[in-house]
């Protein structure tokens, strides 16, 4: 069995950090009766109990550690997590901190801290894959927006760049939405993700203004639905209360992205018919090296605290993944076109269920011509807590070219005037060619989306011309 290692950076890889955790103990606990150490188990945890694998007696939580890292240059989220009822399942020694923060500057974060804490760095990362007997994939969760999350974020995809090259990097970013409060945040994001296009092998972009919408979605249907008979057992919610007491802020957020990596990973933590192994997905949806970023939507999406929204049926969820209002990002995929799709369906299912709806949505979906057989599909038998089914899918799809526009267009807003630049500059080791690189990146990332949509429209005038 492999195993992996969630990295959580800044603030938000640690609230998200939180929240899977939660998660997943109560997905193992559900599945896992006799209270046994067993490969499952053993993808994100490990037993510390010398005694055996019997963690039936005691709190069984006490013998186990997460394989996680938790990494925050303000040290009051990783402060209230260690305090929290899940604090034992880390490993001190695999933390680090520091008080002041980075200011909401990828340049402190990255140059300054990224260099004052280097070694210690490579220290907890080391001893995270040294606690591995097969070490597959790293997990890094951190913003785009923030000093912490997009500066020691790019530091820490740097290190394991370097340190694992054969190891797979695994990236889950939050981009900050359109009207962020974060005034330099264009900055960070455009720093960051020439780091992300050039260092990592996968990444599942997310926004802030798309897991708002969701949310105020649900609860809007949540309003209605609960004047009706409920279709969704107690205990179902993902932010339900009870096991870390009152609500975060933005937990309802954070608990969605937590799905995510559920849904992602249940193929390496449980069993199944068709299970998707996490190599597969940079093998089989990324044929470009650069063009690694796959759009993540997820259905169904009504398993949040107090909704009681009764499940839809199966064939409806397959329709609901590939609409705009299920994207993690806000974007539409079917404005673009498809280099490849991964449709991972946890449940009460079978394989013939995803062929005949994959037969039935095939026609209103756009792929490469040379590329109309590129679907990855994976089924695992375990459904979440207290739902039928689940389905995830993941799109490696030129309409992210559209996303990446409006960030170069906030980036160029400010950098027209240099705008907040001398924060940047004075931090040592950071100067102007760093914004230059980093934009051309971007430009070139844009275009070679927009050139292989160009391509595959004049493949396909071409075709018309022939018949």
């Amino acid at each position: 069995m492999t195993q992996s290692v969630v990295i959580q950076v800044g603030q938000c890889g640690n609230q998200v950090g939180r929240c899977f955790w939660d998660l997943a103990l109560c997905e193992h606990a559900q599945w896992n009766k006799k209270g046994i150490y067993d490969e499952p188990l053993s993808s994100f945890f490990r037993n510390v109990d010398m005694r055996g694998h019997d963690l039936s007696v005691g709190n069984r939580i006490s013998n186990l550690r997460a394989r996680a890292v938790l990494i925050d240059m303000e040290e009051g989220v990783v402060s209230e997590l260690l305090h929290s009822s899940l604090g034992e399942i880390f490993d001190h020694r695999q933390l680090i901190t520091d008080v002041s923060g980075s200011g909401n500057n990828w340049a402190v974060g990255n140059m300054y801290y990224g260099g004052q804490y280097k070694e210690q760095l490579l220290d907890v990362i080391r001893l995270s894959a040294e606690h591995c007997d097969c070490l597959q994939s790293f997990f890094i969760l951190h913003s785009m927006g923030g000093g912490t999350g997009s500066g020691v974020g790019s530091r820490v995809l740097d290190i394991i760049q370097n340190e694992y090259p054969d190891v797979y990097r695994f990236v889950v970013p939050v981009f900050p939405s359109s009207d962020d409060d974060v005034i330099t945040s264009p900055y960070n994001c455009v720093l960051a993700l020439s780091e992300l296009t050039s260092k990592a092998d996968c990444v599942l972009p997310i926004e802030n203004q798309a897991l708002l919408d969701i949310c105020r979605t649900i609860r809007k249907a949540g309003t209605c639905a609960s004047k009706g008979p409920s279709g969704m057992k107690p205990g179902t919610g993902i932010t339900d209360k009870g096991r870390e007491g009152s609500d975060k802020p933005f937990d309802d957020m954070n608990n969605i992205i937590a799905n995510l990596l559920l849904n992602l990973t249940s193929a390496s933590r449980f069993e199944g018919s068709l299970n998707v192994d996490l190599n597969e997905i940079t093998m089989n949806l990324v044929p470009f090296p650069r063009l690694h970023y796959l759009l993540p939507a997820m259905t169904p999406l009504y398993n949040i605290k107090g909704v009681s929204i009764p499940p839809r049926r199966l064939d409806q969820a397959f329709s609901d993944a590939f609409s705009r209002d299920y994207q993690l990002l806000k974007t539409d995929p079917k404005n673009g076109t498809f280099l490849a799709c991964a449709l991972m369906l946890r449940g009460k299912a079978n394989i013939s269920d995803v062929r005949k709806n994959i037969e039935r949505l095939r026609p209103s979906l756009k792929f490469v011509h040379w590329n109309r057989e590129g679907w990855k599909t994976g089924l695992c038998s375990v459904p979440p807590l207290n739902q039928p089914y689940s389905l995830l899918s993941l799109a490696n799809n030129t309409c992210f070219a559209s996303s990446l526009n409006e960030i170069e267009t906030r980036f160029h807003k400010l950098y027209k005037r240099k705008a907040h630049l001398h924060h940047y500059t004075k931090v040592d080791g950071m100067d102007i060619s760093a914004f230059e690189s980093s934009i051309e990146s971007l430009q070139s990332l844009i275009h070679e989306y927009r050139s292989l949509e160009q391509g595959n429209v004049d493949a396909g005038i071409q075709r018309l011309k022939i018949c």
